[in-house]
C-alpha cells in the first residue's frame, strides 16, 4: 500500500463541520512542496510549510483559536486561522494559498489535516469551529 498523502493514495478528509468531503495530497510544484486539495471539480495548493508553521503559532497562541474559513475575495475575521494563513506577519510574509483566485479558505482545509496528522485538535460543531495545537 503506498504512503498516505500521496496523489495514488490522499489523505480522505470532512471539512470541520463533518459536511463535505475532500482530498489532500503532498506535491512538489515549481520545486516548492506543496499541499494539493481537491474539492470536487477544484483544485486547491498551499505551501507544505504551512502545516509546521501553523502549529508552531498554535503553540505560541497555546489555546482554541477560530478557523474563519473564508474565501479570498472576503475579508477574514481578524484573530482567526484564516486571518493567519493569509497575514503579511506570519512566516511566508502573506498567503499560503498558492492559486491566485483560490489562495482562501486556508481555515477550512487545512486544520483538518492537521488534525490527521496529529498535529492540532478541531471542533466539529455545526459553526465557529476552533483548533488548537497538540
Amino acid at each position: 500500500m503506498a504512503a498516505k498523502g500521496t496523489k495514488e493514495n490522499p489523505w480522505k478528509l470532512k471539512t470541520p463541520p463533518n459536511t463535505s468531503e475532500y482530498e489532500m495530497y503532498k506535491d512538489v510544484k515549481d520545486g516548492k512542496e506543496v499541499i494539493v486539495c481537491v474539492v470536487g471539480k477544484t483544485t486547491l495548493l498551499y505551501d507544505a510549510q504551512c502545516l509546521a508553521d501553523l502549529q508552531q503559532m498554535l503553540k505560541k497562541h497555546g489555546d482554541w483559536m477560530d478557523l474563519g474559513g473564508a474565501d479570498e475575495q472576503k475579508e477574514a475575521k481578524e484573530g482567526t486561522v484564516e486571518a493567519w494563513g493569509r497575514s503579511p506577519k506570519n512566516p511566508v510574509k502573506g498567503w499560503y494559498g498558492l492559486k491566485k483566485g483560490l489562495r482562501g479558505r486556508f481555515g477550512v482545509y487545512v486544520p483538518p489535516l492537521m488534525e490527521e496528522l496529529g498535529l492540532a485538535e478541531l471542533t466539529h460543531e455545526a459553526k465557529n469551529n476552533k483548533m488548537k495545537a497538540k
